[in-house]
């Protein structure tokens, strides 16, 4: 099993559990098989360049918490199911870099640096394309076309609506949930839940495992603000206040915003905190009105939600190991 491409959790697990390994590089490339040698290469960056394979990890989690088995007669299932996962997020990725104008992911150039715009989104395209073939195939196919229809459509509209947020300064927390749940929390929602509908399971099980996904995922991207405005430069290897230089306004930030300082808060955000200062100014405020740990405290909440949805089904590894990933969000600091 490929180890090494799986996140290194405090207390995750994974020993006797099926993961994304070898098998599932494997579904993979035979899924991204293309004779356009353009399309070809994406896909192979995309299963050599490994990544942490959170999603499709929680996917496979989620399968063996509802009681399959490696090896057994529904993991080949699985495994492909994992695989459209993974696909839908890296089709997001090819997108998201595209508009974020980045230059690298995972340490290597992005694909409309190496290939141009064109070939980039026509190759997520191609792998949104792909994975409804794959789902074709499953069983429970429709409702799992429907789930995943509906996931890339929140995906979208999160996307959008972040930029349509900054655009307009309609700063409030309504619209930042509805950003972070699609940017982040919809797919891990999708990954969860996407099992009990292939293996038919009760719908308290399916709500369990979708309620763990969803607050799971709000976590983790309510934990990646809170380090975008106050965390170790050094340790998440970025400048911080990414954010407020693009507009954004995050969970600390509307914290602020509802406080004495609200006006020369929001007047930083509208000019993308282009002044001097500004940013050190915002990362002050949080600290001393107390944004920072109410930010935590709500990151807690959503992971301890998560992990308390988890308690319909019977102990084990696997729920064990879901557990760590959401508990990991608490204090995580890179």
């Amino acid at each position: 099993m490929t180890r090494a491409a799986l996140p290194d959790v405090p207390g995750l697990d994974l020993a006797g559990l099926g993961v994304p390994d070898a098998a599932f590089e494997a579904q993979m490339r035979e899924v991204l098989a293309s004779d356009v040698e353009f399309i070809a290469l994406i896909g192979e960056d995309l299963v050599t360049a490994g990544g942490k394979r959170v999603r499709p990890l929680v996917t496979l989690l989620a399968a063996q918490v509802l009681g399959a088995v490696p090896g057994g007669a529904a993991w080949p299932d699985m495994l492909r199911l994992s695989v459209c996962v993974e696909l839908l997020h890296s089709a997001s990725l090819l997108h998201d870099d595209l508009i974020d104008d980045s230059d690298t992911r995972r340490g290597r150039e992005t694909a409309f640096r190496r290939f141009g715009n064109v070939v980039s989104v026509m190759s997520g395209d191609f792998m949104l394309a792909r994975l409804l073939g794959v789902l074709a195939g499953l069983p429970g196919h429709p409702a799992l076309t429907r789930a995943f229809g509906q996931a890339a459509s929140v995906i979208c509209e999160g996307e959008v609506l972040q930029f349509q947020v900054a655009s307009y300064a309609d700063y409030s927390f309504a619209n930042y949930f509805q950003v972070i749940h699609g940017k982040t929390a919809a797919l891990l929602e999708l990954a969860a839940h996407a099992p009990a509908l292939l293996l038919g399971c009760r719908p308290e099980q399916c709500e369990a495992l979708r309620t763990f996904g969803a607050e799971y995922g709000l976590a983790f991207q309510m934990q990646d603000d809170l380090l975008d405005l106050l965390g170790d430069e050094e340790k998440i290897g970025k400048p911080v206040g990414g954010d407020l230089r693009e507009g954004k306004a995050t969970y600390p930030t509307l914290l602020l915003l509802e406080g004495p300082h609200g006006p020369e808060v929001r007047e930083i955000l509208e000019r993308r905190a282009a002044g001097a200062g500004d940013v050190e100014r915002v990362t002050a405020l949080a600290r001393q009105e107390g944004a920072d740990a109410r930010t935590q405290a709500e990151i807690r909440r959503r992971a301890e939600t998560a992990i308390g949805a988890l308690e319909v089904f019977a102990p084990s590894p696997a729920r064990a190991a879901l557990g760590a990933l959401a508990r990991r969000e608490i204090g995580r600091t890179h």
